[in-house]
Order: C-alpha cells, then sequence, then structure tokens
C-alpha cells in the first residue's frame, strides 16, 4: 500500500482528455457568463427609448447587475466549501440562466432592474467557483496558462453577445437575446455528467473511493489502485491583516495600487454598459454601433495575450504606464470623427489596453509585496476595483443625462486612464519580494477566486 499526494499526482501530471474535459466545460460556463454579463450594453440603447429611461436610471440598471456580481462572488464563494464547487456551480448557472430569461419578460425598469441583481449574483457566484475548480486541476506547468485561457472566455461571450445583437435586435428586439440564455439551462445535464467535483472537497467530505477515481483520470500513468491510500498535506495559513499593505514604505503604493484598479475597471465596464448608446447617439447606426462592441472585446483578448508576453521581456511598470497611455490616447481620439477603419483600430486598442490592464494590474501587485501579504493585496486591490466597476455604468449615465459633446464623453472615460498612468508610474521601485512571472500571477488571482 502506497502514500499518494493527492496534490503532487495533480501538479505533476501530463495533459490528459480528462484536462480537456475541464478545461472546455469550465471555459463554456465563463462564455455564458460573459455573454450575460455585457446583454445590457447591447440592449441599452433600445430599452432607453422603449421605456424612456433618462441616463441617471439606465446608468442605475447599468450597476445593478455589478451590485449581484459583488455580493455574489462573495456568498457562493463561502457555500461552496459547504457543497462543493460542483454544486455551486450548477446552482448559479441556473440562477443566472433561468432570470436572464425572465428578464425578457420585464415590462418596468425596476422589474429589470430586480432581475439584473439576481441574475448577478449567478454571474458573480461562478466565478471563483470555475475559475478555483480549473486551477485546482491543471497541472502545475500549464496552470496559469489553463486559467488564462479560461479567462479569455469572458471576452468570447461579450463578442458572441455583441455579434448577435447586431443581427437580432435591430429585426426581432431586444427580448431575444435575454431568451437565449436559456441555453446554458439545455446543457445543465451534460454539465451535471462531465464537470468533476473538487478533489480537495472530495477527500474532506471523506468520500475518498470517488477522488481516487478522479485521480485515476488525472493521472492514468500514475498506476493508482484501490490499496493506495490518498493524503492531501496540511498546510497553515494565516491571513495577514490589511495594516501591513502600509507597512515597510508600502502605504504609498498601496494606494496608488487601488487608485489604478479602480480607475481601470471603471473605464472597462463604463465602456461594456454605454458604447452602443455613445456611438449610436453620434449617429452610427444600431449594428455599427454594436459592431464597436464586438471590437473591443477582439481586442481584449489580443491585449490579454499580448500584454503578458511584453510584460514577460520587458517591466511590468513600463507596460502597465504604455497601455494606459494607448488607452486614454484612443478613447479620446475615439470622441471625433475619423474613417471607420481608423475608429475600429482605436476601439480595439481601447479594449486591448483597457482589459489587458487588469491582468498586469494583478501581475503586478503579485510581484510588489511579500509572499505573506501577497493574498491580503491582491484581494484588497480587487475589491477596490469592484467599487470602480459598479461606478462605471453610473458615470456613463451621468454623462449621457449632462448632455455633453460626443467627444467630451469619450474624453471623460479617458481621464480614469490618465489617473491610473500616473498612479502606476509613482508605485516606489522597491519590491518586498524576488519578480514574480505574469502567468504566475494569473494563476494566484485564480486562487483567490
Amino acid at each position: 500500500m502506497r502514500n499518494i499526494d493527492v496534490n503532487d499526482v495533480i501538479d505533476n501530471s501530463r495533459f490528459t482528455a480528462f484536462h480537456w474535459k475541464v478545461l472546455f466545460w469550465c471555459t463554456l460556463i465563463i462564455v455564458f457568463d460573459g455573454y450575460d454579463l455585457v446583454i445590457y450594453g447591447v440592449v441599452l440603447p433600445l430599452l432607453m427609448d422603449q421605456w424612456e429611461l433618462n441616463p441617471y436610471v439606465a446608468g442605475l440598471l447599468g450597476s445593478s447587475a455589478l451590485f449581484g456580481m459583488m455580493f455574489g462572488a462573495m456568498g457562493f464563494g463561502m457555500l461552496s466549501d459547504k457543497l462543493g464547487r460542483k454544486k455551486t456551480i450548477l446552482m448559479c448557472v441556473v440562477l443566472f440562466s433561468v432570470t436572464t430569461v425572465i428578464n425578457g419578460f420585464a415590462t418596468t425598469p425596476w422589474q429589470f432592474g430586480i432581475l439584473r441583481f439576481i441574475a448577478g449574483l449567478g454571474i458573480g457566484g461562478v466565478m471563483p467557483n470555475v475559475v478555483s475548480l480549473m486551477s485546482e486541476y491543471s497541472p502545475k506547468r500549464s496552470r496559469s496558462t489553463l486559467v488564462a485561457l479560461m479567462f479569455s472566455g469572458y471576452a468570447v461571450g461579450g463578442m458572441m453577445s455583441a455579434g448577435l445583437g447586431i443581427w437580432i435586435v435591430p429585426n426581432y428586439g431586444w427580448e431575444i437575446m435575454f431568451y437565449l440564455a436559456i441555453v446554458p439551462m439545455l446543457l445543465l445535464p451534460l454539465m451535471l455528467k462531465f464537470l468533476p467535483e473538487s478533489v480537495a472537497f472530495l477527500m474532506a467530505q471523506k468520500r475518498e473511493q470517488e477522488a481516487r477515481s478522479i485521480l485515476q483520470k488525472v493521472a492514468p500513468d500514475r498506476g493508482i489502485d484501490a490499496q493506495d491510500r490518498l493524503v492531501v498535506p496540511v498546510t497553515t495559513e494565516s491571513k495577514a491583516s490589511v495594516l501591513e499593505l502600509f507597512r515597510g514604505g508600502r502605504a504609498f503604493s498601496t494606494a496608488m495600487f487601488w487608485v489604478a484598479f479602480f480607475c481601470c475597471l471603471l473605464m472597462v465596464y463604463a465602456l461594456g454598459s454605454w458604447l452602443p448608446k455613445l456611438m449610436s447617439m453620434a449617429g452610427y447606426a444600431l449594428s455599427s454601433s454594436l459592431m464597436f462592441l464586438m471590437v473591443l472585446n477582439i481586442g481584449a483578448i489580443i491585449g490579454a495575450v499580448g500584454g503578458g508576453w511584453l510584460a514577460d521581456r520587458f517591466s511590468l511598470r513600463s507596460v502597465l504606464v504604455v497601455f494606459f497611455i494607448l488607452g486614454s490616447a484612443s478613447l479620446t481620439m475615439l470622441g471625433y470623427e475619423n474613417p471607420m477603419w481608423l475608429l475600429y483600430t482605436l476601439m480595439g486598442i481601447a479594449g486591448a489596453t483597457t482589459i489587458g490592464s487588469q491582468i498586469l494590474l494583478y501581475a503586478y501587485v503579485a510581484q510588489y509585496y511579500p509572499t505573506n501579504i501577497r493574498s491580503t493585496g491582491l484581494g484588497w486591490a480587487s475589491g477596490i476595483g469592484r467599487n470602480g466597476a459598479i461606478v462605471g455604468p453610473m458615470l456613463g449615465g451621468t454623462l449621457l443625462a449632462l448632455a455633453l459633446p460626443h467627444h467630451l464623453n469619450f474624453l471623460a472615460l479617458a481621464i480614469p486612464g490618465a489617473i491610473a498612468t500616473v498612479a502606476v508610474a509613482l508605485v516606489g521601485r522597491r519590491l518586498g519580494m524576488k519578480a514574480v512571472p505574469v502567468e504566475s500571477a494569473v494563476g494566484l488571482e485564480a486562487n483567490n477566486g
């Protein structure tokens, strides 16, 4: 009889069909998640006309799902410790899928906002659990790459939402976009069959036989049999106080990180919610306005992959500063009349440099703080960023309510990028530990959920 280290089996396994299955289903769930999140920006122009919404109300409706995401991430994250990752993920899928379908029958802004908040609970709850499941089953040498690939599902879902909206919304109305959210429910039986439960949860629940069966698929070459005893090494982690982030000469840099996170996510979610409406107000047809949203998400995928590649070859500070400068410049230029090819190029650059900067910021935070407070630093920076995500749609609504000239709307969205540029440039150059590669930081954020 052998003692089999569960973590060692997974960390050193070769990529198998089992890993492909986990990657496929986790990515697909994130694609659905991204579709549901971006859908509001797609239907907003028609909603404002049909319900005669003022921009303030429209901004609040856009933030309602983000409020739900914040509470969902916290609530379902804790619930998974009791129910398991798989059950919690499926519960969240049912919640955001069913609620989004019902959202298509909403007849008042109040109904719409409440349903978006409930859908947000599921959207926010699914993310940390799917990321944790993917991270847990990934071989150590390819963990960050697999998690990053799965993360790209959000942008793919956003592209699907915008792409379908170009054809569906003008011809069949905004409601159809919400009815299409029934697709995850149709696939639920397959998710139930093929999505594995967390091995860590199974071991904690003394369900060793189920854990053994999964490990045999994870590492078939290890020859694990019924006589082998599975063990999970005990690790003790103490959560560092947030005050540690402000000690040792780190106070100013911590504040600058928080400012950068807030501004970056404010830009991302303001654009996601208001871009089609802003472009339609500038005189572009609805189909063209939705195409801009699609290009924004295509740029996001390029920025996420390319930004990591650049950051591994140059300093994170330099790449982030350049990204934020390019983001602010592209947003500013979008406010002026340009040839269509240039507008699409600028939109792609904006998507690459704003959304790509999110991942780089996580990497920079992970590189800056010592190991014992790294998780605390990432957690608090991410939490501050969520507040920026909530403020973003409301800022877009305020800008429209002020009835500013078109170029000033985009200038206002570019200002947070300029602030983030300065904030990143002012972060202290002294690092508390050896540099951490960008890919490792993505994995660290995934483990944080």
